[in-house]
């Protein structure tokens, strides 16, 4: 681990909420009623049910979703625990603009979980929720308008290496419509330094048809996470 950071063995079961979406990665009305959204690595986030709600179509793949709805409930709600710890501890290096306090930051983590797992079981049957991992996500070419990555891809790149990155990112493509977007967010890794491949990854994204920009992210916390990726197809 590097002398600054947040200390992550694993990939982290994460809930985030539909308004956190929309801060992260700056998106209006016209962004979500386009066509079918997906979330991909979306863990435990409410924005899949929060977006439904709301007369969006939006679905969301996780390798966990293979295990049970039980189960990635209780894995959620155990990562919730484990990351109020560790923030207590960095707590002077973030921004509390958003959140207020490590508290209510805690309280918006339980009400998104609370949101995913009665959506996830309400909707069993439905294939909201399905299993799969990048790089190889199932789904058919062409079929998403708006693809949404959040707090996985350059956040673990100590874990995944840049071959990963760019079959995944490949692979984004793949699924995501002429005319649709892939989203990412943040560009930084866990260390909070900026992920170290992202020009050369944005030369590949270019090279297979995409236009790739870094845009300002509305949603301040982790030190350096000020943008995110938007690929234009």
């Amino acid at each position: 681990m590097s002398k600054q950071g947040y200390e992550q063995i694993g990939v982290a079961m994460t809930c985030r909420s539909y308004d956190e979406y929309v801060r992260m990665f700056d998106l209006k009305e016209a962004d979500l009623t386009r066509g079918t959204v997906l979330d991909v690595a979306a863990g435990g986030s409410s924005f899949t049910a929060e977006a439904n709600a709301r007369g969006c179509s939006a679905i969301a793949v996780d390798p966990r979703y293979g295990s049970g709805i039980q189960e990635w409930i209780r894995e959620a709600a155990q990562e919730i625990d484990s990351s109020t710890a560790k923030l207590a501890k960095l707590a002077d290096s973030f921004d509390w603009s958003y959140y207020g306090s490590l508290e209510k930051h805690r309280e918006g983590r339980e009400a998104s979980l609370r949101r995913f797992a009665e959506d996830a079981i309400e909707s069993a049957g439905i294939d909201r929720y399905l299993d799969g991992r990048l790089p190889n996500i199932p789904f058919n070419d062409n079929q998403l308008s708006l693809v949404l990555c959040s707090h996985f891809m350059f956040l673990y790149a100590e874990q995944f290496g840049y071959e990963f990155h760019i079959q995944s990112i490949l692979e984004l493509m793949r699924v995501c419509k002429p005319g649709g977007e892939i989203r990412i967010y943040p560009l930084i890794a866990l260390n909070w330094e900026p992920y170290p491949e992202l020009e050369s990854l944005m030369d590949t994204i270019k090279a297979n048809g995409g236009t790739p920009e870094r845009l300002p992210s509305k949603l301040p916390f982790i030190p350096g996470s000020n943008q995110f990726l938007r690929i234009s197809l």
